[in-house]
């Protein structure tokens, strides 16, 4: 008898660990959407000197899935936004576990990178700490009511992972040229690399990393078959396109809207919501270098791109292999990472460039800047003022990682524009057979290379672009694999 209660003890235990758990009761699915719109005039971050919003040409939107296995609650919310502070997500998620009883770790909160967004990055994407100005209070009380309305929402659900290629629409955007053709940094520094360099160039001679082609997804419905939700992600950068000064969601929106419209759910019930989120496309976009094309009109790539992608998921759902039940689990933590270093002579080069900037009494302000300048000076005079912010950094940033156990999928996080590279590992070394994962997730921390790309240089490495050490990457990843261990269940 003594033995059996011993038994019966180490089970209960075992069954209550984090992430040990195994799905007895039928999974729960809620989905919704949640306007971010700004007012116009606020400021669109897409370019080096942020310009105010004059129209709208799609509407931006948090869109929220809620996903309940009896034991546990897990939130993933998309923002149509370029990337949000850190602090943004902090307060949502305050609010979430205040509304929704979800706790924060257990909340994922990631940005599209949409050029053509309203900032929530605040007054300094530079700054770790800062308090949060309106827009921003605004982004994260509409993502709490995003996700309330969700989990308001939840209904017994059947849960499907698939994949599906879509290579035709990703290049890797950094380019080994003939040698001498590579143009020097700002600094005036010699590079091996050039990111988008003019496409159909006699002077190209290879990309300088792979492409992530994969789309990755996970697909709800309820029992009856009636679509809930899909989330799928995608390495590739904005699109891009757009008329004027006009806020729109980019390809993300679109394939989102095209998703929704091939899912042709009946208007008598709650509404089917798609989630694009962005993969790891720090060096990917959608321009095949290797041939010069001629211009499109506005809005027309990013349309081509996105409902091609929803077709290619659409498609991949027919397929699908449906389960009722699906453990959830999450891990959450902030390693220690020290910024980028800023030596003497980049301070020095700093200091003069932005003595030297011709100053403008109006105009728009490179980013990190303090005044507007004449065009040829606004690169220049945005990354002296980015390199002198990141030379007055504070202790290490505490970097924001996630990881996300559904069923037999993993999901990780990282709040930088990734390199595919480091997708792809992930993938290759996570201990979950179905991995992928997703970018500018809980904050915005710049460009993430591998190391062997500061060797090579290029936007992507420089300071300024680039917030953190050379090993960010490497650290980053290892701590994500790690938590990814944590969340698989021992074999039988």
């Amino acid at each position: 008898m003594r033995a059996f209660s011993l038994i019966l003890a180490v089970t209960f235990a075992l069954a209550h660990l984090p992430g040990a758990h195994a799905a007895t009761a039928p999974l729960r699915a809620g989905a919704a959407t949640s306007n971010l719109t700004p007012e116009l005039g606020s400021l669109i971050v897409g370019g080096f000197a942020p310009f105010p919003a004059q129209d709208v040409h799609d509407e931006l939107q948090a869109r929220c899935l809620v996903l309940d296995d009896g034991h546990t609650k897990l939130a993933l919310v998309v923002c149509d936004l370029i990337g949000l502070h850190r602090g943004v997500s902090v307060e949502a998620r305050r609010l979430i576990a205040e509304t929704s009883a979800i706790p924060p770790e257990n909340v994922m909160i990631s940005g599209t990178h949409t050029h053509s967004a309203a900032t929530a990055l605040g007054s300094s994407r530079f700054a770790f700490e800062q308090p949060l100005d309106d827009y921003q209070r605004f982004v994260a009380r509409r993502i709490a009511d995003g996700v309330r309305r969700a989990a308001n929402l939840l209904r017994p659900a059947h849960i499907a992972f698939g994949r599906v290629e879509a290579p035709e629409h990703v290049f890797n955007r950094r380019w080994h040229l003939r040698e001498g053709t590579v143009p020097l940094s700002p600094f005036g520094k010699v590079e091996r690399v050039k990111m988008n360099p003019p496409a159909g160039s006699k002077d190209l001679v290879e990309p300088a990393g792979p492409t992530d082609p994969t789309v990755s997804f996970i697909a709800l419905r309820e029992p009856g078959g009636r679509p809930i939700s899909v989330l799928a992600a995608y390495s590739l950068h904005y699109v891009g396109g757009v008329a004027g000064r006009a806020i729109s969601a980019d390809y993300f929106g679109v394939f989102c809207e095209e998703l929704k419209r091939l899912q042709a759910v009946a208007d008598d019930g709650p509404p089917f919501v798609a989630l694009l989120a962005n993969g790891t496309s720090g060096d990917i976009n959608n321009v095949n270098f290797r041939i010069a094309e001629p211009r499109r009109p506005a809005y027309e790539k990013m349309r081509l791109v996105g409902r091609d992608v929803a077709a290619k998921v659409h498609g991949a759902l027919a397929a699908a292999t449906w389960r009722d039940t699906a453990a959830l689990a999450a891990r959450y933590r902030e390693p220690a990472i020290a910024w980028r270093t800023i030596g003497p002579e980049l301070l020095a080069w700093a200091q003069e460039t932005e003595a030297r900037a011709p100053r403008l009494a109006s105009g728009d302000i490179p980013v990190g800047a303090r005044w507007a300048t004449t065009p040829d000076w606004v690169q220049r005079l945005s990354y002296a003022s980015r390199v002198q912010h990141l030379a007055a950094s504070g202790p290490p940033a505490k970097i924001p990682l996630q990881v996300l156990r559904i069923g037999e999928v993993c999901i990780g996080t990282t709040p930088c524009e990734t390199f595919a590279e480091t997708g792809l590992e992930f993938k290759r070394r996570s201990p979950f057979a179905a991995s992928f994962l997703i970018e500018l997730n809980h904050g915005y921390f710049g460009y993430l290379p591998t190391p062997r790309h500061f060797e090579l240089g290029g936007y992507e490495t420089w300071p300024g672009t680039n917030y953190l050490e050379p090993q960010a990457a490497v650290k980053m990843l290892d701590a994500l694999l790690e938590m990814a261990g944590e969340l698989r269940p021992a074999a039988p």
